[in-house]
């Protein structure tokens, strides 16, 4: 995972977010439970309060998920209610009443409202952002996941005036799509991912790189790097005979 949100340069303002992180995300004595969830309600707090709708998700339960069901496609990556959308809120009394009813739940944040996310591998994504702010483009938040995604959050495109200008996310699932931009995912309107701090399976986990303090970007004035850095990433896979398409998600469940 990310080293924290002061990882990259342009990144100086640290705020607590990469001490706070572990207190949650690591398995505590029960004497120190109630400080790790406070953690855990500022950093959903905090992301809130940047504009970014919120709603309970599933969490890991063992090796499997919380939601039961048997051969969850996507354990501990997906809302508690299929109306999460409608539920999805950045109101501070209903986030709080959630963090303290569900202690364990994960949460995701509904894309195409107030917020885009470009979603590319770890590996295409850090170089992206080496790259991004050498340049000195601005950069909104960014979260890192242990599973080998890099999550880019950006102001949304997913209502615009003109629907044929409107992107949907599930274009990057096409194949015609995934081939010019190999591993790219564009999440937008009717799509949705965590938000940090997360659990998956496996101890792996989902932080800041980047912190929601940073204001949304274009998402286009993004795009250019991170595709390159995908296309470079999936070329030197194929040459190592490796699997290029790392999974974006959420999946169909």
């Amino acid at each position: 995972m990310g080293d924290g949100i002061g990882r990259y340069r342009g990144t100086e303002s640290r705020l607590s977010w990469e001490n706070r992180l572990p207190q949650w995300l690591r398995r505590r004595p029960r004497e120190d439970a109630a400080e790790g969830e406070s953690a855990r309600l500022d950093l959903l707090l905090a992301t809130a309060a940047a504009g970014l709708p919120l709603a309970p998700a599933a969490y890991p339960a063992g090796y499997s998920c919380s939601c039961e069901r048997i051969g969850c496609p996507t354990p501990a990556r997906h809302p508690v209610s299929f109306a999460w959308q409608t539920q999805s809120t950045t109101d501070r009394d209903t986030i709080e009443r959630w963090a303290d009813d569900q202690p364990e739940a994960n949460f995701i944040t509904a894309t195409g409202m107030v917020h885009d996310v470009l979603d590319v591998p770890l590996e295409a994504g850090r170089a992206a952002l080496e790259r991004l702010l050498a340049e000195g483009i601005d950069v909104g938040p960014v979260a890192e996941s242990g599973d080998g995604r890099m999550l880019f959050f950006t102001a949304t495109r997913g209502t615009p005036e003109v629907e044929d200008e409107w992107w949907p996310c599930e274009l990057d699932c096409h194949p015609e799509t995934m081939d010019e931009h190999p591993g790219l995912r564009w999440h937008s309107r009717g799509s949705y991912v965590l938000v940090p701090p997360a659990r998956l399976a496996d101890d792996v986990v989902i932080s800041w790189a980047r912190g929601p303090e940073h204001p949304l970007p274009d998402p286009l004035t993004l795009l250019e790097a991170l595709a390159d850095a995908c296309t470079k990433y999936a070329q030197e896979a194929d040459s190592q005979d490796l699997d290029h398409h790392s999974v974006a998600w959420p999946l169909s469940r």
